[in-house]
């Protein structure tokens, strides 16, 4: 009788094990779900930084193949080669060369290209001709912007807008500053006509990431030229931002 008793377990030791059993699988929830936010939250990081390339990539392509050409909207107004202003619509206009044709299609090699912030996103839209046709399905950049600004150097000084000039027709470089929903920020320098882009991050953290190492804003061209043209906006020649 008292070896059949002892053989059992008691309802205590059974509780006990219970509870030891559940502390246990509630780690193991608690661990799956913070490894299930860890992965989002890294994926998200990922698409992120990768749309921050492609755009610096394809401000790059596009400025640095810039054109001093004219064209004309739907309505044949005729507009100018290369044209900037953050408070318009589009941010930024520009011709560019090197659009490749592999059909022999009967188009120009040269292309119209418009970068518009459209609600939180930074878009670019291309245009089949250079001269009187619609917009083609705008493609998005960038999203989660909250602001954009623009600056455009020539011969040594900054200036908020472009519209050409009676010297040139095309700046000598342009910084794009992008701050994002989480106020991040992210300045761009680019070089207009050859040249490559390079990006810094400043705001949490004071991280700085760069896809080049050419520097295109330390040593923009025209550093030491003679005074800027009219129009340039005052304190031109600023190399830091505001």
């Amino acid at each position: 009788m008292n070896a059949r008793r002892d053989a059992g377990f008691t309802l205590v030791e059974v509780m006990i094990a219970l509870m030891i059993f559940g502390m246990i699988a509630a780690a193991g929830v608690a661990l799956l779900a913070f490894s299930v936010r860890a992965q989002g939250a890294s994926a998200v990081a990922l698409d992120d930084t990768g749309a921050l390339s492609r755009l610096s990539s394809i401000l790059t392509a596009d400025l640095a193949q810039a054109q001093d050409r004219n064209t004309r909207d739907v309505n044949g107004v005729l507009l100018p080669a290369f044209s900037g202003d953050a408070a318009a619509t589009p941010l930024l206009r520009l011709v560019r060369a090197g659009w490749s044709n592999p059909d022999q299609a009967p188009r120009a090699e040269l292309q119209k290209v418009e970068y518009r912030l459209e609600g939180d996103g930074l878009e670019r839209v291309a245009y089949p001709a250079l001269d009187g046709a619609a917009a083609l399905p705008p493609a998005l950049l960038l999203d989660r912007v909250r602001t954009v600004q623009l600056r455009f150097r020539y011969r040594g000084a900054w200036s908020d807008t472009w519209q050409g000039n009676p010297r040139a027709a095309l700046p000598q470089a342009v910084e794009l500053v992008v701050t994002r929903a989480d106020s991040r920020l992210y300045r761009l320098l680019f070089l207009v006509g050859t040249g490559a882009g390079r990006v810094q991050e400043s705001g949490a953290g004071g991280r700085e990431a760069s896809n080049d190492g050419s520097g295109a804003g330390a040593g923009a061209p025209g550093a030491g030229s003679p005074p800027p043209s009219p129009g340039a906006s005052p304190g031109g020649g600023r190399d830091a931002l505001r």
